[in-house]
């Protein structure tokens, strides 16, 4: 290009010479330069129509064969224009594989504006929300997916949890997931139909309730005639071994149904729990008393009660919570260990923590510890008279509390298992 610029300036300062030669030879030089300066703009203004012309045509014609700078202007655009045929085609390639692949995609997807208006979306996203090509882009999606859960959750935005809605499709009843991801300007929301994991869930919920509610009598009964075998002094002494064996036993399957009972009780209740005051710190204390009057346990039980708050909530679930969480500790700390319960609040709301100075946890197994019937040692937690649902229990009485459970744990030093509930409840 400066090259160019370095030829183009260098003729018209020959021509301007020229023209002055001509003026001084033949008079009037001023005439001279105006004629000269009237046919260069004629030959740029010739160029520059040339080049318009071409641009508006480009598709149809090739391009004008113009020297100097125009030449260059013309080779330039015609770089720039063929990049952008390269890039469109790519971006065509691009969305038609993209297209391609979200049409396999056993989801529905829906990309949307940050106005949460309808860009695209695939057959599926189509399928399960009733939506039509021609008539549904531009509109906003909560237009068209009237729920006040879903409502809420798109307004909300991509940081808040996925949302879960029930909808009635004629005569079926369906369960729709969303999943709204943000995407540089734009959202994709991932739409999933779960209704053949939900119910699976709810059959599993109402058989392990039912089965744990029809086993209870039988086991009211064995335990009964266990009892009275234990009590009599006349029973063969051969069979007293075998017989409190059999009492050990009923009584760990009194207790894992009374917790599957409870379970299902969490599970099946969809509802926060109630706003009624407990007094959390007298609670604890009674739990300690119990917790000193056991057999096993370890050498020192502290109570560190750092507020006088009370909780809001459910005092059998807040109970249910406390308990669990002090009878691992007990369970799992040698005698010589201690065990801290402590109760505070602060600005973000109200902490029960109950550490120990046990066997500790392997870090891979902590993701897994709320999970219904894991155990981290088979072996030691059925010598103990576990059930593998106490931290369940625990998980799922801290949801309707809206508060969270966080462990943290070393293994052969200890654990802190931490509840955490949010201001709204401390009274």
């Amino acid at each position: 290009m400066g090259s160019a610029w370095s030829f183009a300036l260098a003729r018209l300062s020959a021509a301007i010479g020229l023209a002055i030669a001509g003026g001084l030879i033949f008079g009037r030089v001023d005439l001279w330069l105006v004629a000269l300066l009237a046919a260069y703009l004629l030959l740029q203004l010739s160029s520059l129509y040339r080049l318009h012309r071409w641009l508006k045509h480009r598709s149809e014609e090739d391009p004008p064969d113009l020297g100097g700078v125009w030449g260059d202007v013309v080779a330039l655009v015609g770089r720039i224009y063929r990049r952008k045929q390269f890039h469109k085609r790519r971006v065509v390639q691009l969305f038609r594989e993209f297209r391609r692949l979200t049409a396999a995609m056993p989801e529905g997807v829906l990309l949307l504006t940050n106005d949460r208006e309808i860009l695209w979306f695939n057959r599926t996203a189509g399928v399960m929300l009733g939506l039509h090509r021609k008539v549904d882009f531009g509109m906003r999606i909560e237009n068209l997916v009237r729920h006040p859960d879903f409502a809420r959750y798109i307004a909300a935005g991509p940081q808040s949890a996925p949302v879960t809605i029930r909808s009635a499709q004629g005569a079926e009843e369906r369960f729709l997931a969303f999943q709204l991801i943000p995407a540089a300007e734009q959202q994709l929301l991932l739409v999933r139909d779960i209704t053949r994991e939900t119910r699976l869930e709810a059959m599993r919920k109402d058989f392990v309730a039912n089965a744990s509610h029809e086993l209870r009598s039988p086991l009211t009964v064995v335990a009964g005639y266990l009892d009275q075998l234990a009590d009599d002094h006349g029973v063969d002494p051969v069979w007293r071994a075998p017989i409190e064996e059999m009492r050990r036993q009923a009584e760990r399957m009194r207790l894992i149904v009374e917790d599957l009972l409870e379970l299902s009780r969490l599970e099946a209740s969809d509802k926060e729990a109630p706003y009624d005051p407990v007094d959390l710190g007298g609670m604890l204390a009674l739990l300690r008393k119990e917790a000193l009057a056991r057999v096993q346990r370890p050498r020192e039980i502290t109570l560190q009660l750092d507020s006088d708050r009370r909780l809001l909530g459910s005092e059998t679930e807040l109970h249910s919570i406390a308990a669990n969480l002090v009878s691992n500790a007990c369970k799992f700390t040698p005698a010589e260990g201690t065990i801290t319960i402590r109760w505070w609040v602060d600005v973000e709301g109200g902490h029960l923590s109950v550490q120990d100075t046990g066997i500790g946890i392997p870090a891979e197994h902590i993701p897994r510890l709320t999970e219904r019937f894991y155990r981290v040692d088979k072996g030691r937690s059925r010598k103990s008279g576990g059930s593998g649902l106490g931290l369940a229990i625990v998980k799922h009485a801290l949801q309707r509390h809206g508060g969270r459970l966080a462990i943290e744990s070393v293994e052969g030093r200890g654990s802190t298992f931490s509840c955490h509930f949010p201001a709204k409840r401390v009274a």
